[in-house]
């Protein structure tokens, strides 16, 4: 206790004067001016993080510009380069990080929590933020084949029986091709390797150590060789087997330089130390003119004694059969457009790869938890009909819930107990399933601390009867009362109250129904009093906001909430506002923070012109498809001039999650109590004859076939599971649904678009549409 007795601000200043160096109180306090009083003025989590990510970056402006000789991932090899769109001068940076390419996909098994990564070279990180490897060929005569410097590179995203990243790189007579999965045995897991090279002349494949990752610097004080030459011990600890043995070897350490750099010149010693943490090795295999040279490399993901062999025989079966348990039952998608196919199943492979247990938004950057990213996946989850799998990830909620019944992921985030709430009641309202007991007093904890939290109805401001101020959605701004969080809260709420219902505690149900009530009354007046402020129509982020690109959180409202109709004024302002100054390129553009593209936020936009029956949306989603990465992934933010990642993840799941909602939507989405099919069809899906994809610049477009049948299902509804068939033929269209009803049929209503809405009765199940109106 003595402690809180000695003068620290004063003793602070002193020290800081005293050396010359800026007040750090005032300083923090001028800071703290830019944002609404808060009881948390940063979370501690995104601090820490954002410590390490910079620590790395002080780390690369040290390592990397001075060695711009060394062969660098690909993201350096581009934002290096003053004639690339990537480069950014480096001036007065403190730090150097990966803000121009920060793509990767992971490869992995259902149930399994590593994840190794590729990034768009084929620079393969098998581990979490540690050390990477590489693949090149050099000749007799010098030539090298550097995936990371050069233009044609092809990368696919294999979907069959598994997930695997296949990258091919080539230039003129040189070709190399490797193939990256994770395998699992007796042994445990790995990640195995295959690595083809071609030349037409003498040349060595080169399998390269590299003491980096598409972050940047990861430290290798530490490799050998075995003395068999089959296997690489890493930092002692981790090894990378090779089939067929090492022919030759070299290793370097920083203060000679980087082994690719003069691979005759390097020691042939079988280990290396570095104190500086840059040892790189090389293991060459000698490439025939006109053959084709195979090695298989496998990496251990799991430590266990005496486990150093490859394991070249039957291991794909159990893989196949990992993931054909893990897809039972999902809901399949099937569209003459095979890029929003690829899309969608690339989509459903990601998700499932991220939820080992809990789920995660990402499997480098954001590898951990959250339970706003967690609310949308598990609503994407529900929507492919993983229930069972959603179930486990809700059955771990409660530990994660303090005493006083907050959902707590970081701390001022006052948006996770109304997202914890919702998907609770949209579990049980999906699956049918009853409420569970154990999540019973979870619910009724979570619903009292946001009534708890609220301020006063009485207050004199315009945040009376809100949420207090918080960070929230990071991307909407500093600290500020937020109608995000309000509108979580009252959907929370809600669902709190029908879920309280259903197991006749009817007592608390009228409560959290009351309170909710009293929440959106609270939102209406501040919204109606804040008015006067704006000159602009539409929802801003908070009272206290101009409208600006932070009122994307706004739309909420609208999706997936629902709280208000699809034709309130005030959400389609919102929304033609940031069509109107938010957009780039044809996605909405994040100014705070992230600065790029937001693919899921664009995803939001089309959410809420899609339930007003504005054909806008599927520009937007276009947008989104043709915005992929090759591998069929998307960054949570996108560079406009690269192309590339420029904020968070390199293989942002939320994003995924966003384009299967998408997709669900566009075939049958609920509203007011009613099901609407196919008002998401576009026209060109429809036209009879072939007709030529939108495809992404790197993946060839391709003709098929539109006769053949749209169809979507089993997608779970509130009134149970329903299948939906769309026949296009040259006069009309046939649909078709089959629904496994837990109760009464719903009404259906059939709106596809530039048609006249058909309205089937209970008895039917099948219609015929007239192309002409």
């Amino acid at each position: 206790m003595w402690l809180k007795w000695l003068p620290w601000r004063f003793l602070i200043r002193q020290t800081a004067k005293a050396h010359g160096f800026l007040d750090p109180i005032t300083l923090q306090s001028r800071l703290n001016r830019f944002a609404q009083p808060s009881e948390v003025t940063e979370p501690i989590e995104l601090l820490r993080a954002g410590v390490l990510f910079h620590a790395r970056g002080l780390i690369n402006t040290r390592a990397i510009q001075h060695n711009l000789d060394w062969v660098w991932p690909f993201w350096v090899e581009r934002q290096f380069d003053p004639k690339d769109d990537a480069f950014i001068p480096r001036a007065f940076s403190v730090t150097h990080v990966n803000l121009t390419h920060r793509n990767w996909t992971a490869v992995g098994l259902p149930g399994f929590h590593a994840l190794p990564i590729v990034d768009p070279r084929g620079l393969l990180t098998p581990f979490l933020d540690r050390w990477s490897l590489d693949f090149c060929i050099i000749t007799k005569t010098g030539k090298r084949l550097i995936p990371s410097k050069v233009d044609n590179v092809t990368q696919k995203l294999l979907l069959e029986g598994g997930v695997a990243v296949e990258t091919t790189v080539s230039d003129k007579d040189l070709s190399l091709n490797s193939r990256v999965e994770v395998m699992q045995n007796e042994d445990g897991h790995y990640c195995r390797i295959g690595v083809y090279a071609t030349s037409n002349v003498d040349a060595s494949l080169v399998v390269s150590l590299r003491p980096y990752n598409p972050e940047g610097v990861s430290f290798i004080h530490e490799a050998a060789l075995s003395e068999d030459r089959s296997f690489w011990l890493v930092d002692d600890e981790h090894q990378v087997l090779f089939s067929p043995p090492v022919e030759q070897y070299r290793f370097s350490n920083y203060q000679r330089g980087d082994v690719l750099s003069n691979l005759l010149s390097m020691s042939d010693a079988d280990e290396m130390c570095c104190d500086v943490g840059m040892v790189t090795g090389a293991a060459l295999f000698k490439v025939k003119p006109g053959e084709t040279r195979e090695i298989e490399i496998e990496v251990p993901l799991e430590e266990k004694e005496g486990s150093r062999h490859l394991h070249p025989a039957a291991v794909a079966s159990s893989k196949m059969t990992v993931w054909s348990e893990a897809l039972k039952g999902h809901c399949k998608l099937e569209v003459p457009d095979q890029q929003v196919q690829f899309l969608y199943d690339a989509a459903l492979h990601s998700i499932i790869l991220h939820a080992p247990d809990d789920v995660y938004p990402g499997p480098y950057t954001y590898k951990r938890f959250w339970f706003r990213d967690a609310t949308f996946i598990l609503d994407a989850m529900l929507a492919l009909g993983l229930r069972d799998r959603a179930e486990a990830v809700l059955d771990r909620f409660p530990i994660r819930q303090t005493h006083a019944g907050y959902f707590h992921s970081q701390d001022g985030e006052w948006d996770s107990n109304g997202q914890a709430l919702w998907i609770f009641h949209r579990f049980c309202q999906l699956t049918g399933r009853p409420l569970k007991e154990a999540w019973q007093k979870p619910i009724i904890k979570g619903g009292e601390w946001i009534s708890k939290k609220c301020h006063p109805d009485s207050l004199d401001a315009l945040h009376a009867g809100l949420l207090p101020a918080g960070f929230s959605a990071e991307h909407l701004g500093p600290n500020d009362h937020y109608y995000w969080d309000d509108f979580w809260s009252i959907a929370g709420l809600r669902a709190a109250s029908n879920l309280m219902s259903s197991v006749g505690n009817q007592t608390t149900a009228t409560h959290f129904q009351e309170e909710a009530a009293r929440l959106m009354k609270a939102v209406e007046d501040s919204l109606e009093k804040s008015s006067e402020n704006r000159t602009r129509q539409g929802i801003p982020a908070s009272p206290y906001r101009r409208m600006d690109g932070g009122a994307v959180g706004s739309l909420v409202v609208g999706y997936p909430l629902q709280l208000w109709p699809s034709n309130d004024k005030r959400l389609l302002a919102t929304s033609e506002f940031l069509l109107a100054n938010c957009f780039v390129n044809g996605g909405f553009f994040q100014d705070m923070i992230h600065s790029g593209v937001n693919p899921y936020l664009t995803l939001h936009v089309a959410q809420v012109l899609l339930r007003a029956g504005d054909s806008r949306f599927f520009d937007l989603l276009q947008h989104v498809a043709t915005s992929a990465s090759p591998t069929g992934q998307w960054p949570e933010a996108i560079h406009p001039k690269t192309g590339g990642g420029c904020m968070g993840d390199g293989q942002h799941i939320w994003a995924a999650a966003e384009w299967v909602l998408m997709i669900r939507n566009c075939f049958v989405r609920e509203e007011e109590g009613r099901l609407i099919l196919a008002s998401g069809i576009p026209q060109h899906w429809l036209k009879p004859g072939k007709r030529l994809a939108f495809g992404f610049a790197s993946v060839p477009s391709q003709y098929f076939d539109q006769k053949a049948p749209l169809s979507f299902g089993p997608t779970p509804t509130p009134y149970g599971d329903i299948s939906i068939l769309i026949h296009p033929e040259k006069e009309k269209i046939k649909v078709s649904w089959q629904g496994g009803w837990r109760t009464a049929e719903p009404k259906i209503e059939i709106r596809l678009p530039e048609l006249d809405p058909v309205f089937p009765d209970k008895t039917q199940t099948r219609v015929e549409i007239a192309r002409e109106r």
